[in-house]
């Protein structure tokens, strides 16, 4: 697996008193980011999912794709990833010589987790002769047994590229496996993982949701459960998401993913309203608390003192470039 070089970055707190620091009330974090891009020639990469005020001060916002395709041809001589760690993870794949950074250690993926590599491995090895498609959710390590990865943006196109009688194992999320199996009709082999932000989703509050916002459409992201999808006016990944909301004529939505696109939404289309769709309990969970873990003052703390850094083993690297390479050029081949 990936290496986050923990007692690095804990020796590098030590020395700077990163735990014991009071930031500055009167301190603008905005303008000090800034000038922080600017004087270590750092990128700030941001996704949809991230807090508002990270999003404001990013360079590019994105989905995983977006973000890969910004990693792999950015000149910054250190990349800071607002996102989770797999995310970071591709940064560095793609970029070895380069420092990546991650405000919080503890960003992790509850979609990424649901995939070890060692029981992968086994899985793989029970359905010989089958193209591994990964989702781009998962670890280096799941990347490195994968002979494709996908997003939610491409994943539809990805497969369609490959012929019809090849067999495929589709990891790790089986909700964007299955939707793209009804899409194409394909009966990939799909790995048990999930996300567990969009499998909270209740269909029974949407419909009632529905009832009281009659105009409202319902988009959802094809990571959520096939209940939740049959309710959907439209299903696409979060960039597909926010440009479908800026270009259709409704004025109300119902919106099933994270609740961090809601944000772009708004600010692209201020006229109109954006309804989260609710989870099936009370907790907030359409927030995922891992994208939440980074916040503005982290981001502040992680530029200054350039830490913690990931870093990676070159062999894991190698072997999990090949199959992002292989996204990255079809989705180049097919305008995507």
């Amino acid at each position: 697996m990936a290496i986050i070089n923990i007692e690095e970055a804990k020796r590098n707190v030590e020395q700077v008193g990163f735990l014991d620091v009071d930031i500055d009330s009167g301190l603008n974090l905005f303008e000090e980011i800034k000038e922080l891009k600017k004087e270590k020639n750092a990128i700030l990469l941001a996704h949809y999912y991230q807090e508002d005020d990270i999003q404001d001060v990013a360079d590019y916002i994105g989905d995983s794709l977006g973000l890969a395709q910004q990693a792999e041809k950015t000149t910054a001589d250190i990349i800071v990833f607002a996102g989770v760690h797999f995310m970071a993870e591709t940064a560095k794949i793609l970029n070895p010589d380069k420092k990546v950074l991650l405000p919080d250690l503890k960003a992790g993926c509850s979609l990424s987790d649901s995939a070890p590599p060692d029981l992968f491995k086994k899985f793989k090895d029970e359905h010989p002769g089958h193209t591994v498609i990964s989702y781009i959710n998962c670890s280096a390590g799941i990347k490195a047994l994968s002979d494709i990865i996908c997003t939610s943006s491409n994943a539809k196109q990805i497969v369609e590229s490959l012929p019809q009688e090849e067999k495929i194992i589709f990891a790790p999320d089986k909700n964007l496996g299955a939707y793209i199996n009804k899409k194409t009709g394909r009966n990939m082999v799909l790995w048990n993982g999930t996300c567990m932000v969009h499998e909270i989703f209740s269909k029974e509050k949407i419909v009632k949701l529905k009832v009281r916002h009659p105009d409202a459409k319902v988009i959802a992201h094809p990571e959520c459960e096939d209940v939740v999808l049959q309710e959907a006016d439209f299903i696409g990944s979060t960039t597909q998401l926010l440009k479908y909301t800026e270009k259709d004529v409704a004025n109300e939505f119902i919106v099933a993913t994270e609740t961090g696109i809601l944000h772009q939404m708004q600010k692209n289309s201020p006229n109109k309203l954006f309804i989260p769709a609710p989870p099936d309990n009370s907790c907030a969970c359409n927030d995922c608390p891992h994208m939440k873990l980074n916040t503005l003052e982290k981001l502040y703390l992680c530029m200054k003192y350039e830490s913690p850094e990931l870093k990676m083993e070159e062999n894991l690297r190698k072997a999990a470039l090949k199959p992002i390479k292989r996204m990255l050029e079809i989705s180049a081949k097919l305008g995507l």
